[in-house]
């Protein structure tokens, strides 16, 4: 483990300028016959570039002072790059400490393997929705652009096990595997889920055949982007105002009007009711669109005697406020209500 200061290299500095010491009191001695002292003085001012009191009178003795003068500059100039270079890493490396211990203490955050073109727009709806997440990046410049723009981020490979840890992966509930390679996207879902059975894994595909072999090894979802942007361009042309529509309540930067889902847990007073019993409509302003039931069952267009069941997953639509009465509607007995 290299030392924030680096002693080593300063004491090799040093050395060399003892080295230059002793050559050039030897070489004054020699030359112009001065006695031991007056030649180490000459050569420690020479050296250390203060000036000399006299120039020496022979040709000897001037070059010899030409080649100290060159010497001291060059272990100077060293000396203090070794000084700066300590500085700024120290510096650099009491920043990493501090971002370290940010991300040690997030829990149930989500992170986000790649910071392209994909993972940006993700990290960006992230950080609207004011969810907790850390980026993994082996670019340098993506990194700092992320760091730049607020958001946790770290220099890493997300397909090496110790990066992912270092991300939190053990306390994370949820990962997605934005890179541009399906290869790497593959090994970090092989290597998420093999340390973590229960996390949700989000994964990027360019293709149905990569798609297929990211569900074999562990992925919840995969998205292919491709193909959904041309879904989408295709419904823009078709579908005008629906996909307008869609996009518009998706997103974390929509208006008013937004989807929402809220996990039906164990101690929900609504656990065995009916949308009806609830008068959900009535107590919320909000609209129960769908209910997905454990095993992946969507019911649509719920009627008012659908039960809700623990597990299951209410898909809500409504204003900020309603939203937020709805997940008070749902939240389990003794929790706090949303402010």
């Amino acid at each position: 483990m290299e030392h924030s200061f680096p002693a080593r290299r300063i004491a090799y500095g040093l050395f060399a300028a003892a080295l230059v010491l002793l050559a050039g009191t030897l070489g004054f001695h020699q030359i112009l016959d001065e006695s031991w002292p007056a030649s180490f003085y000459r050569a420690v001012v020479t050296t250390s570039l203060a000036g000399i009191d006299s120039v020496p009178d022979n040709t000897g003795g001037q070059a010899l002072s030409v080649v100290l003068i060159f010497c001291g500059v060059t272990i100077f100039a060293f000396l203090g790059a070794v000084v700066v270079e300590a500085i700024a890493r120290g510096v650099l490396s009491g920043s990493e400490r501090r971002r370290r211990k940010t991300i040690e203490k997030l829990r149930d955050h989500t992170i986000i393997c790649g910071y392209g073109r994909v993972g940006q727009r993700i990290a960006e709806e992230f950080q609207r929705a004011e969810a907790d997440f850390v980026i993994v990046d082996n670019d340098p410049e993506e990194v700092e652009a992320a760091r730049e723009a607020g958001m946790q981020a770290q220099e890493g490979d997300a397909i090496e096990d110790e990066d992912l840890r270092a991300a939190g992966l053990e306390r994370a509930k949820a990962l997605v595997a934005a890179l541009d390679s399906d290869a790497n996207n593959l090994y970090v879902t092989l290597s998420a889920r093999n340390v973590r059975p229960d996390l949700l894994i989000v994964a990027r595909a360019s293709d149905e055949d990569a798609e297929r072999k990211l569900r074999l090894a562990g992925a919840d979802r995969v998205v292919m982007p491709y193909s959904t942007a041309g879904r989408v361009m295709a419904n823009l042309v078709l579908k005008p105002q629906v996909a307008s529509f869609l996009n518009v309540v998706t997103s974390q930067e929509g208006p008013d009007l937004r989807f929402e889902q809220i996990e039906v847990t164990r101690g929900c007073p609504a656990v065995g009711k009916t949308i009806h019993e609830l008068h959900v409509r009535a107590q919320t302003g909000a609209s129960i669109v769908a209910v997905a039931k454990r095993g992946g069952v969507y019911h649509t267009r719920p009627s008012p005697d659908t039960v809700f069941d623990e597990g299951d997953v209410v898909i809500g639509v409504g204003t900020s406020d309603e939203i937020r009465a709805l997940e008070d509607l749902f939240a389990p007995a003794g929790a706090g209500v949303s402010s």
